[in-house]
């Protein structure tokens, strides 16, 4: 098993006043080029978005585009016609193949959206554009492995055009819990999204992550209550 880490400390940081990002991967001003990629995983921030506050219409393409809201509600709208609010539970997805006009913006005028924003490289370049978004019950994910974005149609997740997989956990304080690859080779980028766990030899804590390869199977043990994010994506 090979590992690297991303503590949360040395991540990207910027202030915008309405937008506050942290970036585990070089993005916008902030470059290492140590940290540009794992796998085709691109991107993932860390937003904080102050009330009122919004990105206004730009584009994409051909990037599988995944977010993740954990408190406030984030509106989206985009030129294939979707549009909708998102909240903590909710999880949204945008292939943006061909191209795509976008605009998201906090739905509320005070209270502030915080969320994870994901980039992956997709399987098939130029495909239609396409938006979704679903609800998931948050107690599916206690002390198991809740998939949230996936290309396999019995998983009930968000599609994705990508062999890669997303799945949610909320481990209880002394639980151990697996992770098996649904695609043999793949690499794993485990986020802790809040509290303490182990991971061999390695410890991590609030908002740190490791790229996990070289593997299709690794254990987690919680110190504490924590939820974790698993991004299992192509090496290559």
């Amino acid at each position: 098993m090979r590992t690297i880490l991303f503590r949360a400390a040395d991540r990207g940081t910027a202030d915008y006043g309405w937008l506050k990002p942290n970036y585990y991967f070089s993005f916008a001003q902030y470059h290492d080029p140590k940290k540009v990629h794992f796998g085709l995983l691109r991107v993932l921030n860390d937003d904080f978005i102050a009330g009122g506050g919004g990105f206004p219409t730009h584009p994409h393409d051909n990037m599988e585009i995944v977010t993740i809201p954990f408190t406030g509600a984030l509106q989206h709208k985009d030129s294939t016609g979707g549009q909708g609010v998102i909240r903590a539970g909710d999880v949204q997805i945008m292939s943006a193949g061909t191209g795509v006009q976008h605009s998201e913006a906090n739905a509320s005028a005070t209270d502030p959206v915080t969320l994870f924003q994901i980039w992956i490289f997709p399987k098939e370049r130029n495909i239609k554009p396409r938006y979704d978004q679903k609800t998931f019950d948050i107690a599916g994910r206690t002390n198991n492995w809740q998939v949230i974005v996936s290309p396999v149609e019995t998983d009930k997740a968000l599609w994705i055009n990508q062999d890669a997989r997303f799945a949610l956990t909320k481990l209880d304080a002394g639980k151990s819990i697996d992770y098996t690859n649904a695609f043999p080779g793949n690499g794993v980028f485990l986020v802790v999204i809040k509290g303490s766990v182990d991971l061999g030899e390695n410890s991590l804590n609030n908002r740190d992550a490791i790229g996990i390869s070289e593997t299709d199977r690794f254990n987690i043990k919680a110190n504490e209550d924590s939820e974790l994010l698993a991004i299992e994506i192509p090496m290559n």
